[in-house]
């Protein structure tokens, strides 16, 4: 775990609640395409060229999956394009717009975006909308990261709370949340949404720490007391970071935790030793019971007593 600024760790040894954004953070963030669904006249393949040239240019991990399915088939050119924090992207192909994302994009056709059975509960559907109908709905999965629920556990040990906020399906966040053990989950949440649910847990007094990989992770970060990026997260989300995970292992997040509680003990003892010290052979020193040589034997043994305490870090 990298510090990128100076109040990371003390504050981390303080938190008491964890907010994890799901996808890309505690998934692997690399969703594959199960199956896409036509729900109008045109052809699946057509369907997922479009959304593909949608997602060239984001940089959220459920875009690797449409990008990964169409392969190296050309795809047409989009204008206009615009990503919609939280919902998805929108653009202009060929004269007419598209939209690509969750039901709340299109609020007009969202009760159009059902589909015929209903996909596995691990998996999300992201649906493709034309002007004035729903094209298709694309199926896709992302597997939990290794060590997320251990990391869950651990944290739990050293008394934090674990929650998570996301912007994907309520059937989804549930069924991801059972897995790894979380009780505390909010599903379908906007980045301000976000937000404010992090903005009232501090009201209620909770030093938060909020992990999370994407751009749309970025402002609940920046509200936090503390935050962590992941390392292979998006350029905005590590900026916003105060620590950035460099490695995969969920489980450095708690040892982080560990070290900056040791850390910020140890700094205690050694201030309690060098206050007791002092008000104890300064008055001697000043008065003439302690020879100069003495004295300064005595602070230069002070100073490798601290050192020695901190050395207890490695």
């Amino acid at each position: 775990v990298l510090l990128t600024r100076g109040h990371a760790l003390e504050t981390l040894a303080k938190v008491r609640h964890f907010v994890f954004d799901k996808t890309g953070t505690l998934t692997i963030g690399k969703p594959v395409m199960l199956e896409i669904r036509p729900v109008a006249d045109l052809e699946a393949t057509a369907c997922l060229q479009l959304a593909a040239a949608l997602e060239q240019a984001s940089e959220h991990p459920m875009a690797q999956g449409f990008l990964q399915a169409v392969g190296t088939t050309p795809l047409p050119a989009v204008a206009s394009r615009e990503n919609l924090q939280g919902k998805g992207v929108s653009g202009i192909i060929k004269g007419r717009r598209y939209t690509l994302g969750n039901a709340s994009l299109t609020p007009e056709l969202a009760d159009s975006c059902r589909l015929d059975t209903e996909p596995a509960l691990s998996a999300t559907v992201v649906w493709l909308c034309e002007e004035n109908q729903v094209l298709a709905g694309f199926v896709l999965a992302d597997a939990a990261r290794p060590h997320a629920a251990e990391l869950v556990t651990a944290l739990r040990k050293q008394g934090i709370r674990v929650s998570i906020y996301s912007g994907d399906s309520t059937a989804v966040v549930k069924h991801f949340a059972a897995i790894i053990g979380v009780d505390d989950w909010r599903a379908e949440l906007s980045p301000q949404a976000k937000l404010d649910a992090l903005r009232a847990l501090q009201q209620q007094g909770e030093i938060v720490a909020m992990t999370g990989d994407g751009i749309n992770d970025a402002p609940v970060m920046a509200g936090a007391q503390v935050s962590l990026a992941m390392g292979n997260g998006t350029q905005m989300a590590r900026a916003s970071g105060d620590m950035v995970l460099l490695s995969e292992n969920l489980l450095e997040i708690a040892h982080a935790v560990t070290t900056s509680r040791f850390t910020m003990s140890i700094v205690r003892q050694n201030f309690i030793w060098a206050i007791a010290y002092n008000l104890v052979a300064v008055p001697f020193a000043a008065t003439g019971h302690l020879s100069p040589l003495v004295a300064a034997i005595g602070m230069s043994l002070s100073s490798l007593v601290v050192v020695l305490n901190a050395l207890r870090l490695r």
